[in-house]
């Protein structure tokens, strides 16, 4: 008798967008980011999130830029103002 089990589908992998992943990653992570911008602690994931899922795209807001470069700066962290940027193909 053949075996009637359905195979799953695999799973859709969540992939967090460039830049705001790297800079997210960088800086300590999503909580250390958030406190940093004074925002809510779900901002930094939607900053990684593609826009069909209610995501920047992996932009974060100009708003924050400023903060962060300034929090990098005295952590000795490596961050440049074009790394805020998408890199063009």
């Amino acid at each position: 008798m053949p075996d009637r089990r359905r195979a799953r589908p695999a799973r859709k992998q969540r992939r967090a967008l460039d830049p705001a992943a790297k800079i997210v990653t960088r800086l300590g992570g999503p909580s250390v980011v958030a406190k940093i911008c004074g925002c809510s602690y779900t901002a930094p994931y939607r900053w990684q999130m593609p826009v069909n899922r209610g995501g920047t795209g992996g932009v974060i807001p100009q708003r924050h830029h400023h903060r962060l470069l300034r929090f990098a700066k005295r952590a000795e962290i490596k961050l440049r103002p074009v790394d805020f940027f998408l890199a063009l193909p």
